[in-house]
């Protein structure tokens, strides 16, 4: 696959971007956690599938600069999160333990955020403080400020509002607001396209 700011695979064209899903503009752990999107038709985005695509979504949320310069190694390590902060999602919503793999890489990313420039050294300059801001300092502050937007979202008051999509096949998880519980205008009017036919189904069958 070429390299492009998101990944496509399987289905037909891209039907478009989704809005962010309610919640998502407070808790960017939750717009993390819908990176991936499975979408109709087979098919599956994702917006961290590639370097430049994972640069341009920490660039997005103000956890990178522009010219930062991900790497690939870079960007797997952001999809293993992401990967890690879905499954406590999944927990909360589902009301299951939090399986101990998540609840250790999340951890981790907390305890690895850089609190101070290294001290280095060479002939033209002598002691110095190094680049406050190298790309592994980059990842890693991103994925510490993220690990703890989860762990905030997990362990706060709208942990309760905490739902995942209803709409087949949409994968995406929100906080509920009000009566609404999908993600999307389009996820609500194709699941109440599906119940609309299952409905004229059933009246056919009877």
């Amino acid at each position: 696959m070429s390299e492009t700011d998101t990944a496509v695979t399987s289905g037909t064209a891209d039907p478009g971007p989704l809005p962010s899903a309610p919640g998502a503009e407070h808790y960017p752990a939750l717009d993390l956690a819908n990176s991936a999107i499975a979408l109709p038709g087979g098919q599956f985005l994702d917006l961290l599938g590639t370097p430049s695509g994972a640069n341009q979504w920490l660039v997005d949320h103000h956890l990178a600069p522009a010219d930062a310069g991900m790497q690939e190694i870079c960007a797997a390590r952001l999809r293993s999160l992401r990967e890690q902060v879905r499954a406590l999602l999944a927990a909360q919503v589902g009301g299951h333990p939090a399986p101990a793999t998540a609840l250790a890489a999340v951890n981790d990313a907390l305890t690895r955020v850089p609190t101070a420039s290294p001290l280095g050294w060479d002939s033209a300059r002598g002691m110095h403080r190094t680049a406050p801001h190298p790309l592994d300092q980059i990842v890693d502050q991103a994925l510490g400020i993220l690990a703890a937007d989860a762990a905030d979202l997990l362990t706060g008051p709208d942990a309760e509002r905490l739902t995942a999509c209803p709409s087949t096949p949409c994968n995406r998880y929100l906080l509920r607001a009000g009566r609404r519980h999908w993600c999307s205008v389009r996820c609500g009017d194709r699941a109440r396209a599906a119940r609309a036919y299952a409905r004229r189904n059933q009246t056919t069958a009877d």
